[in-house]
């Protein structure tokens, strides 16, 4: 019986995990360039008992342990806006942007001008070009940004974006602001990622698919919680029914 609510609380924790990660997708729903997260989840068998009293052999107990969340990288829906200094990324590349921790890396292509003409994003980090920040003068006119990321005015090229990819894009960390940190050295996206100006990709998040969801996450809930109840009052019968024996 112990072990009946051992196994319900260890379902019910891991249930609570799947709410955390499906409520901060939804809460990106529209944010620009979001990939959605899903919960990945593992049966561990409990030991056996090392005790010899028992007159058959210990059946093994499965509990239900978080194995962490797997990134979502299906392409977003991608939105025409007609701002020049707006790139959506088609493909498997990110952007790489400068923040006070280092390189970080982004799909959000909201970029525009600070008060130094350096591209930034919406956030205010500084986009990185192959070779280093790409700044545009005050009297520069028809900006424009390129498939393979060059960034060219009514004087030439500016720079080109730095697109990167990633061995293995699941190692990725959330850093917050829709940014991402790797502990992988980044490679060239060469053909991987390719620039649509004047357009942004959307959140990859389906509100229905996150809701049905939701709803399969209360339901069990409710459900492990209904049983770990029930558990627990017919343990107290059975001490009540002891105590009354003794």
């Amino acid at each position: 019986m112990q072990n009946a609510l051992f196994v319900g609380v260890s379902s019910q924790v891991a249930l609570q995990r799947e709410l955390d990660v499906i409520a901060n997708n939804m809460a990106n729903v529209s944010t620009t360039g979001f990939k959605g997260r899903n919960s990945r989840f593992q049966e561990y068998l409990m030991p056996t008992a090392s005790a010899d009293s028992f007159q058959g052999t210990d059946r093994q107990v499965s509990y239900v342990i978080d194995a962490g969340t797997a990134l979502d990288l299906s392409q977003g829906a991608i939105e025409q806006t007609g701002n020049p200094l707006h790139v959506a990324v088609r493909g498997e590349a990110f952007l790489t942007v400068q923040t006070p921790q280092g390189p970080r890396y982004t799909r959000n292509g909201a970029f525009e001008l600070d008060q130094q003409g350096n591209l930034v994003t919406s956030d205010g980090y500084a986009v990185q070009g192959e070779a280093g920040p790409i700044t545009i003068g005050q009297q520069e006119t028809g900006v424009s940004i390129g498939p393979d990321g060059t960034v060219s005015t009514n004087l030439g090229v500016r720079g080109r974006v730095r697109m990167v990819t990633f061995a293995n894009p699941q190692r990725l960390q959330n850093e917050g602001a829709n940014l991402y940190s790797s502990a992988d050295q980044p490679r060239p996206a060469g053909l991987a990622g390719r620039l649509e100006s004047g357009a942004l990709e959307r959140s990859n998040i389906r509100p229905v698919v996150e809701m049905t969801r939701l709803m399969d996450v209360n339901r069990s809930y409710t459900m492990v919680s209904s049983v770990i109840s029930r558990l627990d009052d017919l343990r107290g019968t059975a001490i009540r029914r002891l105590a009354d024996v003794a």
